[in-house]
């Protein structure tokens, strides 16, 4: 179960909030975990235990921490840290890379004339999102910059908090640990939320599914036949679609916690207008980039030891991330594809790229994601290097090839895209939010005609998007591999 499904929309999220609204404030955190549960079981089925024990074990890891901390048994309380930090590791190292190890362990030994079989294991969807989500929270809680929780249920309703559950964005204890106890919801709250999710929903439906189709279409063609523009057309619509995917996602999360009382941080902040690799990454997917900056690339030093350990962190920091997407070289792959740039941008070539018409450094930014991003679709390394000499034109440069993929509705879904890839909405909408107009008692104002006005489209949205997931089965969820 999907936030972009009729199942979702219509059934569990108004039955739940229909509870949720009717019961006493101090029983919401039970029913909304319970809820999480359920929502999460839905998907995942008897998968639902390992995040029972991700709740249980990291509540009890919190707890002792902190006590051995209080007592000065500070080691017993990094004993118990290093074990938590075991736990949480060895639960996603078994279910996500224990068959990608073992595969690439035969191919190591292909020669010795033995071989071991490849165990097929079934990835939890969400597992990386909610365990760096827990480690998060015993780092914090080991280094004292937050407190325990101490209540299993209040801790439980943080770690499966469905809407950020399978999709993100990974949510820090320390950023929400208030809003467990002392969240409230305001009718203003409330409102925003359902704007948000209607947003993010539109981008999901409207946008990130019509380019899908087209960019599946091109990535399943043979390299040696994909000629450029169909190459590039394939790769621009999947760089769309996987912003509008994810962001849609993170928009349709945060809407819905400002509809519970939380405020969670933004995602995504139009990553695709960045003028450098160093500036993408401080745009996008935010609660990862930030997660890593806090919890591996300062404890690796930073950039306090010198340049050249700078750049070796760097770089280690980006292979990493693109293994925690998935087990696969070409997640590696592109993850250390972003860290050699982001280690340029350090050096001399930095200052060139500055020097710069902001044009050309924009085009550059884009290229370098563009090529990136044939690594994290292309289903191997083989496929991804054919993919990117047919970019190159190995294969002809004739649109032959590429006028019969094109059709109304992907143009309007390339067109929305490439204008909401930048702040028009938001900025639109703030200039309509903090325009000043003046009351005119018993007539209809301005500001009463925009509300209204504004209201009515966000239905017409809503309902737009609601048609269009009941009349099409294509509805690609692209998270199974987080």
């Amino acid at each position: 179960m999907v936030f972009s499904s009729v199942i979702f929309l219509f059934f569990f999220l108004p039955l739940f909030l229909m509870v949720y609204f009717s019961i006493r404030k101090e029983l919401r955190n039970l029913t909304l975990l319970v809820a999480s549960l359920v929502f999460y079981f839905w998907g995942e089925g008897r998968y639902v235990i390992v995040m029972i024990l991700y709740m249980v074990f990291n509540w009890f890891f919190g707890l002792i921490i902190e006590k051995y901390k209080k007592q000065e048994a500070v080691g017993w309380a990094k004993f118990v840290f290093i074990l938590s930090l075991v736990f949480n590791l060895g639960f996603l190292v078994f279910f996500k890379y224990f068959s990608f190890l073992v595969d690439n362990l035969n191919h190591l030994i292909v020669f010795s004339g033995k071989q071991f079989l490849v165990p097929n294991i079934h990835l939890p969807i969400g597992i990386s999102f909610f365990t760096f989500q827990a480690l998060s929270y015993v780092i914090d809680v080991y280094r004292g910059d937050v407190k325990a929780q101490k209540s299993i249920i209040g801790f439980s309703m943080y770690k499966a908090l469905f809407p950020q559950l399978i999709a993100g964005p990974i949510v820090r204890y320390r950023d929400v640990a208030y809003q467990i106890d002392s969240r409230q919801v305001t009718f203003r709250h409330f409102a925003e939320g359902i704007e948000r999710f209607i947003v993010g929903l539109a981008k999901k439906v409207l946008i990130a599914n019509n380019v899908a189709l087209l960019a599946d279409q091109v990535f399943q063609m043979n390299g040696q036949v994909l000629t450029a523009p169909s190459a590039w057309l394939g790769v621009v619509c999947y760089a769309l679609q996987i912003y509008f995917d994810f962001s849609g996602y993170s928009d349709m999360a945060i809407g819905l916690g400002k509809m519970l009382g939380f405020d969670f941080l933004e995602n995504f902040n139009y990553p695709y207008i960045s003028k450098s690799i160093k500036e993408f990454w401080r745009r996008w997917h935010i609660s990862l980039s930030s997660w890593f900056r806090d919890y591996l690339y300062i404890s690796l030093g930073g950039n306090r030891k010198g340049k050249w350990h700078t750049y070796i962190n760097l770089f280690a920091v980006f292979f990493l991330c693109g293994l925690w997407h998935g087990a696969s070289w070409t997640f590696v792959i592109w993850g250390a594809w972003h860290g050699l740039f982001l280690v340029f941008e350090r050096m001399r070539f930095g200052r060139l790229v500055d020097a710069l018409p902001r044009v050309l450094r924009h085009g550059y930014t884009l290229i370098i994601v563009l090529i990136g991003w044939v690594f994290f679709r292309a289903d191997n390394l083989t496929a991804a290097i054919a993919f990117l000499k047919a970019m190159a034109g190995a294969s002809g440069t004739g649109t032959e090839q590429l006028l019969p993929l094109l059709n109304l509705k992907l143009g309007l879904a390339l067109l929305l895209g490439f204008v909401f890839s930048t702040p028009v909405y938001t900025r639109l909408r703030n200039a309509c939010d903090n325009l000043s107009f003046a009351s005119t008692k018993g007539k209809l104002t301005v500001t009463s005609l925009y509300r209204a006005g504004f209201t009515t489209f966000l239905f017409v949205l809503f309902i737009l998007c609601t048609v269009i997931l009941s009349t099409n089965t294509y509805n690609p969820f692209i998270y199974f591999r987080f």
